[in-house]
């Protein structure tokens, strides 16, 4: 929109303005009259230019096509269009002008607009000045009505100084003279003063008190007459008086204040030469000098220096403090010539002294931990000399070395020889503490602590320091904080094992965060792991994850930014590598953010790994590097799109050309470099043939592969210092060969299944075919054979034995997949099978040296026979069951399908009538044992051995949620490569299966129960199949207990007893069901075993409870509710009411659910738990003797309702009343009360069993026996109590 903007104004044309009245030949002879007269328009119409589109302004090109027309125009030739500069210096330069970086097709309109600031940028930033402080003076009074104004001529003569400045100059002079003259008038004269040998103090003037903040022109005068009072005041005072005033004076001020008094008189004291010094009188006073008031041109001070004595001694401790000590007490003595000496501070010298002799606190409590330049713990008596620089000025000075404090500080040091200093010392601790040097001798994690202080964010500052020493020490600390070079030497030693390309991410473990936010919201309404991560700061994902922190804190660009443009020292290089392949083992997206960052991958491939390069011993540069390529690997590990990225895109299978073309020894590199980066490349190519990629790269580079594969058998001698690097070499071929087979033989059930499917949802088939792998293998057998025979030479014997286990994989995967090739013969391979093991296999086994290998095996006997050869494969399946990790699912799945399915084996050696038949042996020789025998166990084992395929189905089905899992994981043990997604196994959180997997039906059904309100658990119906899980998984747990004890041992019996009570918690029937209550019954009698009950500890918390208390109040809440009196839940809540027990859960059947003891009537038969473990010891719980007591005498407890807890609260009431031992006196007179009570008692019966209890016989029909009378010691207690009590009656009367 144009903008009307009035240019001039013409005050002299008078032209006659246009009237309303004015017809449209008036305006047009009014217009005509001003365009001849030649004035100049009042106003004219601007558009304002688009500069950003190169526009002229309209008024500018109206007005020049005017101008040029009606005006001369002189033009000068050869006129430069700006004017030369009038002196010859040459052109400013601005010093912040090469800083700025600036492009050349910006827009400077928009850099104007970008930097030029509003006003209030400028006015935001105003501080205002503290002038409290500043003196604040009126001007003086004149007889004038306004001052006078001061003319630049009458100041001209001066010195160039601004008019301000003048004038302020002008007052102070002036209030300066005032003062002088008003302190001449007011001072005595000093013969007055010398008369009383007393200096008048008042001369001088107040230290403190200036009287700027009076107002009136006498403020100077009224400030000498306050002084004046305060003299007269402290001459009145006695000497005591003066101190005691003192010392409230310095109880009631702020320290502050009191320094700062102190500071004003020293500055007013050195302000004055130095009196002269006048000799000591007999008294030992000293007359204090006297100087006259001087004054000096130009100069406004006068002062008179004269303290009476009083003030002296008030006053001594300030003038103590700020004397100088003597020469002889200072570490050295100051010269004249030495620079900024003339001033002494004694605090700094007190440095230069000899340090004191370190010694041991004398105390208990931990020392703080110092460290060495080195990472070394410094022990805390050791004396080190001060030229090792560890001694300095901090906590503790006389002990050498440097805190993690202290350490923290100096990295914060605008110094950068400390900042570098401390860093460096940080990264030799780390490393130190990552190697286990300080478990011993410190307390507490030195990482953790680190970690909590902040370290990664120290850490992640210093990277962007300026300066290059202090960045590179900061790459060494954290490469020291999260690469474990052990973890990384591990990690490559097992490539090359069985599945040695799959590896774990490495995260840390887990931690479950309660999120009370989320707590009663909807499942949709909750937010997302992703978006609860978004949110936490920088510091919260820190503390979980050091790795994620630093990828939230912008890590990787900066790595980038260092490989790339500050081109470091080669150890940094190799430290920024390392800390990349930590970082992308983190797990998949932390590799994939590696992936993407922007240049990283291209600076590491041009600079690091270039397809051509000369040898150059200056920098590292533009050479190949092991790290890198090692780097790469990692990355593909992470999935197939990586890997396929990485081959492609960034030219990774080039450089696997180049690199393997050619001999190690050609590659113009040095020897161990060499090795090293061809190890890693054939791993980068195994990983890639891992998934079916590089296969093209084999056929091209088959000679070369097939000359490095004749070159194994020329083993290095142990004495060559690349003798493990050559092993690594040739395992990494090896494992090479494998993933190509593993390929070659999915190529034809590739090509059928993309014929049948027309190429959808199918991976196209590899390169590389099954002939193309067929050779391989003569090679492999001719080698494992030499390898075998190498076993027998010392100096060979352990690179062989490095090399045998990969050759059988080798070949397990060659006869594997030649299994499912069209080509494939059964006759001919037997034939080579049999060959294989009578050549290589069983000379290898029975070789002494794989003999040796075995013997150092546990629980592994060596037995030819054939059946204990499968009964031990299936102990061992079982064993290793609960063990396997994430990424074994298959092998999970199979486990338990065959070792089910093996178990009817035991049939050879028995089976169920052999344990009927040993059963029945057993109950002949403990017959004078009443408990009962286990003869019903053979029948349920016969019963479930029948039973097999439904239990394994039963199993089978709980597992189904890991259908997923287990074809990932079959594509990956079978050698499915075109399928596999990624080596990167799931996150480590655990085995796959619990080691109470056994359990695993029952408790799936306790979990779908739901909890009641009273605290057990109970549902209305059973879900469909429930009865026939529950039963098959009690009969499983049946043939473990009995044929595999060993595999159920790694579950504590509590465990087991836990989770058996959930038989009779996730349903209120359940329990009573005939298979279900038989299969109950052997399994309780087997745990229930003389040999078992002492290692059947309740007082241990089960795996996933808090404590078994808690467990026990919802079975007995159960037993009220449902049992009916059920003979086997009884003997369940039974059980752990034994002595040895915590009294909590007898505590509570006797106090809240006394109820129960009803119903409680198991026999002494029927629990098969001998009754001594239920009364021995006596009880010594006070609150439940009185329990027991209660029960007993209200009829609550009978013999005939409950003859079990019958016999042990008789057994315990009788002990506790008869016991002879030494009791507080709160015991002592409940036994009397309970003695009493129960000789009163109308039950004779009841009275008799009290008083007459001998010992529990469960053989006896009552259960214990029983005195015919009181022995003589009973009886006379007895009457002793009786007779107390008839005394304390006849007293009373």
């Amino acid at each position: 929109m144009p903008m009307f903007n009035v240019l001039f104004v013409s005050l002299t044309a008078m032209l006659r303005r246009p009237k309303p009245t004015d017809s449209e030949a008036d305006l047009l002879r009014e217009q005509e009259h001003f365009l001849t007269s030649g004035a100049p328009s009042a106003a004219s119409v601007v558009r304002r230019p688009d500069k950003r589109r190169g526009e002229a302004g309209e008024g500018e090109g109206r007005s020049g096509e005017n101008e040029g027309s009606q005006r001369d125009v002189v033009t000068i030739e050869d006129l430069p269009d700006q004017l030369p500069s009038l002196t010859p210096a040459p052109p400013k330069k601005s010093r912040f002008k090469a800083s700025r970086v600036t492009f050349e097709d910006e827009d400077a309109e928009e850099r104007l607009d970008r930097h030029d600031t509003h006003i209030s940028a400028v006015l935001s930033r105003i501080v205002e000045r503290d002038t409290s402080s500043t003196p604040i003076s009126l001007p003086a009074f004149t007889g004038m009505a306004f001052p006078k104004v001061l003319h630049r001529s009458e100041t001209s003569n001066q010195v160039k100084k601004s008019i301000f400045a003048r004038q302020i100059a002008a007052q102070k002079l002036k209030e300066c003279k005032t003062t002088l003259h008003s302190l001449s008038e007011a001072a005595p004269t000093p013969e007055t003063t010398m008369d009383t040998d007393q200096c008048d103090a008042a001369v001088s003037g107040p230290r403190l008190v200036s009287g700027q903040g009076l107002q009136g022109p006498d403020s100077s005068g009224e400030t000498m007459r306050i002084h004046m009072e305060n003299q007269a005041k402290l001459q009145a005072m006695s000497q005591s008086e003066i101190l005691e005033e003192q010392k409230k004076l310095l109880f009631q001020l702020d320290p502050r204040l009191v320094d700062f008094v102190r500071s004003r008189k020293a500055q007013s004291v050195s302000s004055f030469p130095s009196p002269s010094k006048h000799p000591k009188d007999k008294s030992g006073t000293e007359d204090p000098p006297v100087q006259d008031v001087s004054r000096e041109s130009g100069s406004c001070s006068a002062a008179v220096l004269c303290q009476k004595p009083q003030e002296v001694k008030m006053e001594g401790e300030e003038e103590e403090l700020s004397a100088p000590p003597p020469a002889e007490d200072l570490p050295v003595k100051p010269q004249k010539e030495w620079v900024h000496m003339d001033k002494l501070e004694p605090e700094k010298l007190e440095w230069l002294r000899d340090l004191p002799e370190p010694r041991r606190k004398g105390t208990k409590k931990a020392m703080q931990a110092r460290f060495d330049f080195a990472g070394t713990l410094i022990p805390p008596t050791e004396d080190l000399p001060t030229h090792l620089g560890l001694h300095h000025h901090g906590e503790e000075p006389e002990r050498a070395g440097y805190s993690l404090q202290e350490l923290f500080l100096l990295s914060r040091s605008q110094v950068i020889q400390q900042r570098t200093l401390s860093l460096s010392t940080l990264a030799n601790i780390l490393s130190k503490a990552c190697a286990g040097e300080y478990v011993s001798v410190l307390k507490g994690s030195v990482t953790s602590t680190l970690l909590d202080a902040g370290l990664l964010f120290l850490l992640r500052f210093a990277l962007d320091d300026s300066v290059e020493g202090v960045m590179s020490a900061a790459v060494h600390a954290l490469k020291a904080l999260l690469v474990c070079a052990e973890d990384e030497e591990c990690l490559d030693c097992t490539f090359s094992w069985f599945r040695g390309l799959s590896s774990f991410p490495l995260l840390p473990s887990a931690q479950e965060e309660e999120d009370e936010e989320d707590e009663g919201l909807d499942e949709s309404m909750k937010e997302t792991a992703k978006e609860k991560e978004e949110r936490k700061s920088d510091h919260e994902v820190a503390r979980q994850d050091a790795v994620k922190g630093l990828l939230k804190m912008k890590l990787l660009p900066r790595l980038r930014y260092i490989l790339e443009v500050v081109r470091p020292s080669p150890r940094v290089v190799q430290d920024v590598l390392e800390i990349l392949t930590r970082i992308t083992r983190h797990s998949s997206s932390s590799a994939t953010q590696v992936l993407d960052c922007p240049r990283l991958m291209e600076t590491v491939m041009s600079e690091f790994l270039p397809t051509s390069w000369s040898p150059s011993s200056q920098s590292i540069y533009g050479l190949p590097l092991s790290s890198a390529m090692k780097l790469l690997r990692v990355l593909a590990t992470s999935g197939r799109h990586a890997c396929a990225r990485l081959l492609n895109s960034l030219g990774a299978s080039e450089r696997l050309s180049h690199l393997l073309s050619a001999e190690p020894n050609e590659l113009l590199l040095e020897p161990t470099e060499s090795l090293r980066i061809t190890t890693e490349a054939y791993r980068l190519w195994a990983v890639a043939a891992g998934y079916g990629q590089a296969c093209k790269l084999y056929i091209d580079l088959y000679p070369a592969l097939v000359t490095a594969l004749q070159s194994v058998h020329r083993l290095p001698p142990a004495s060559d210092p690349l003798q493990p690097l050559q092993l690594q070499r040739f395992l990494a071929l090896l494992s090479l060969l494998t993933q190509v087979t593993h390929t070659a033989g999915c190529h034809q059930e590739l090509q059928a299944g993309m014929v049948s499917s027309g190429g959808e949802e199918c991976p196209p088939p590899p390169p590389v075919s099954w002939g193309h792998v067929t050779g391989l293998q003569t090679s492999l057998m001719g080698h494992l054979k030499g390898f075998i025979k190498n076993l027998d030479d010392p100096l060979q014997k352990d690179g062989s034995l490095t090399l045998i286990p990969v050759s059988l994989v080798y070949l397990e995967a060659y006869y594997h997949q030649l299994s499912r090739q069209n080509c494939f013969k059964p006759v001919e391979t037997l034939q080579e099978l049999e060959l294989l093991t009578s050549d290589a296999l069983l000379p290898l086994m029975s070789h002494s040296v794989v003999q040796g290998l075995i013997k150092n095996l546990k629980y592994v006997p060596l037995d030819s026979e054939i059946a204990k050869h499968a009964s031990l494969y299936h102990q061992v399946a079982l064993v290793v069951l609960p063990w396997l990790l994430p990424g074994s699912e298959y092998l999970v799945h199979e486990l338990v399908f065959m070792s089910i399915s093996l178990i009817s084996r035991e049939g050879h050696s028995g089976g169920p009538e052999a344990v009927e038949l040993g059963e029945l042996k057993l109950h002949e020789e403990t017959q004078k044992d009443t408990s009962p025998s286990l003869q019903t166990v053979g029948a349920l084992l016969r019963e479930a051995c029948v039973q097999l395929p439904s239990i394994r189905g039963c199993f089978l089905t709980h597992l189904a949620h890991l259908e997923s899992s287990v074809i990932v994981s079959r594509d990956a043990l079978l050698g499915h490569n075109p399928w596999i997604k990624s080596h990167l196994l799931p996150e480590l959180t655990g085995p796959i299966l619990p080691s109470d997997w056994p359990f695993l039906p029952l408790l799936s059904l306790y979990e779908q129960s739901g909890v009641s309100d009273g605290g057990g658990l109970a549902v209305e119906e059973l879900p469909q199949g429930a009865l026939q899980a529950v039963t098959h998984c009690l009969q499983w747990l049946l043939l473990l207990e009995v044929w595999r004890e060993e595999a159920l041992k790694v579950v504590l019996p509590v465990a087991k007893f836990a989770r058996l009570s959930c038989v009779f918690l996730c349903s209120s029937d359940l329990f009573l069901e005939r298979p279900v209550q038989r299969l109950t019954w052997g399994l309780f009698r087997l745990l229930t075993r003389s040999t078992k009950l002492d290692s059947l500890d309740l007082n241990v918390p089960p795996p996933g409870l808090a404590s078994f208390q808690d467990l026990y109040s919802a079975l007995v809440s159960q037993y009220e509710a449902v049992s009916f009196g059920d003979r086997l839940f009884g003997c369940w809540v039974l059980l752990p009411l034994q002595r040895r027990y915590s009294t909590t859960m007898r505590l509570a059947v006797f106090g809240e659910h006394v109820g129960m003891l009803r119903s409680l009537g198991v026999t002494l038969e029927q629990l098969s738990i001998p009754i001594e473990r239920f009364t021995s010891p006596p009880e010594d719980s006070l609150p439940l003797l009185r329990l027991y007591f209660r029960s007993l005498v209200t009829g609550t407890l009978k013999r005939s309702w409950c003859p079990v807890l019958y016999v042990a609260a008789l057994s315990h009431v009788n002990s506790f009343i008869f016991s002879q031992d030494a009791a507080a006196q709160e015991v002592e007179t409940a036994r009397h009360s309970m003695l009493r009570k129960i000789y009163y008692l109308t039950d004779e019966v009841l009275r008799s069993h009290l008083l007459l209890f001998r010992l529990p016989q469960h053989h006896l029909q009552l259960s214990f026996d029983m005195y015919e009378q009181l022995p003589p010691i009973r009886a006379k207690r007895l009457e002793r109590v009786l007779g107390l009590q008839e005394s304390s009656v006849d007293k009373g009367d």
